[in-house]
């Protein structure tokens, strides 16, 4: 008698993605590709229903399909049902008011996209979700780095961080979402990981006003690499390891996003050095560039720890209508000078 067994196939790690804009799009693309089940929140019905009829995201990504293995929801407890990762894939300042409506399932872990600092609290994404959800740090994950969403989602070689206080959770976040294209590694500074997304936004703003006001390569260096000093004072004050900031969370997504015309922080202060208000350039764009709200949270964070942050304070009284682009620039030259490392 001759007997026969099968192995049944290991049933796929599903991951519900919180938001179908650029980022949580090109991010489903990559669990998708990792081998996950990946259930797409939006928060429009109609184009959650376009998306599994036409397969695309047309808002974002109207020439490329997206795979089978995502799913798109329009309520947002079907999506999260049995999900292992709950991925935060909305804006910074709208996601207390999302998480105060949702119930996350038990044990799934959850983890922060947004780059940016609550307004009126100066708490990070992380603290804020612990603070709404009541979920302990072991199991609040963020994802940061030099992470383009068109180029992501075109599968375009990249890494990215994984971060959380407990090293199982960002191993087991690496797992699902490590591939050919992208490579992501584990981190445990949350802190660190965290700081240098937020911040970087707002010194991208400060270079696209210089590339807007016709500076060169010089001018944007300087900036780009005294924003990224002023981000390591920062760091230091609020306990982040400084070598997180020379890593990919830091320099790279520092680099990345100061450089590239598909930065919408960069697009942005372009707009503002070529003489556009920030009520004309928001009204002209569907993506939120999320330095605009983060400047002065981050700007009264530095002033709460007493850290010196001059940069981010000239793109927030540019951004408040205070100074012009112009004199930012003026502003930012003329300071006293001092040591490199003060």
């Amino acid at each position: 008698m001759t007997s026969t067994s099968s192995t049944a196939a290991a049933p796929r790690t599903k991951v519900a993605v919180m938001g179908a804009g650029s980022w949580g799009t090109a991010f489903s693309l990559v669990l998708a590709d990792a081998g996950c089940e990946v259930a797409l929140w939006s928060h429009h019905a109609d184009q959650a229903e376009a998306i599994n009829r036409e397969r695309i995201n047309s808002a974002f990504f109207p020439d490329l399909e997206l795979p089978d293995a995502i799913r798109a929801y329009a309520d947002a407890q079907q999506a999260m049902e049995g999900a292992r990762f709950v991925v935060l894939a909305i804006p910074s300042q709208a996601l207390r008011e999302n998480l105060a409506r949702w119930v996350i399932p038990a044990e799934a872990a959850v983890v922060s996209l947004a780059k940016g600092i609550e307004l009126g609290t100066g708490l990070r994404m992380s603290q804020l979700i612990a603070e709404v959800t009541q979920i302990p740090s072991d199991r609040i994950a963020v994802v940061s780095g030099p992470n383009l969403a068109r180029e992501i989602a075109e599968r375009q070689p990249a890494a990215t961080v994984v971060a959380c206080a407990s090293e199982d959770t960002a191993t087991a976040l690496q797992r699902v979402c490590h591939t050919a294209r992208f490579r992501a590694y584990t981190n445990t500074d949350v802190i660190g990981v965290e700081l240098g997304g937020a911040t970087k936004n707002v010194i991208a703003l400060a270079v696209g006003m210089a590339v807007g006001f016709g500076l060169g390569d010089n001018s944007t260096a300087s900036v780009i690499t005294r924003g990224l000093a002023e981000t390591i004072r920062l760091g230091d004050a609020l306990g982040a390891h400084p070598y997180t900031f020379s890593g990919l969370a830091g320099l790279g997504d520092l680099v990345a996003t100061c450089s590239s015309p598909l930065s919408r922080n960069r697009t942005f202060g372009e707009g503002l050095g070529r003489g556009r208000t920030v009520a004309e350039i928001a009204a002209s764009t569907r993506q939120v560039a999320e330095g605009v709200k983060s400047c002065s949270s981050i700007r009264q964070l530095a002033r709460d720890h007493g850290v010196e942050m001059p940069i981010v304070e000239a793109v927030d009284a540019v951004i408040a209508e205070q100074l012009t682009p112009r004199d930012m620039i003026e502003a930012l030259m003329s300071r006293s000078a001092k040591p490199e490392r003060y």
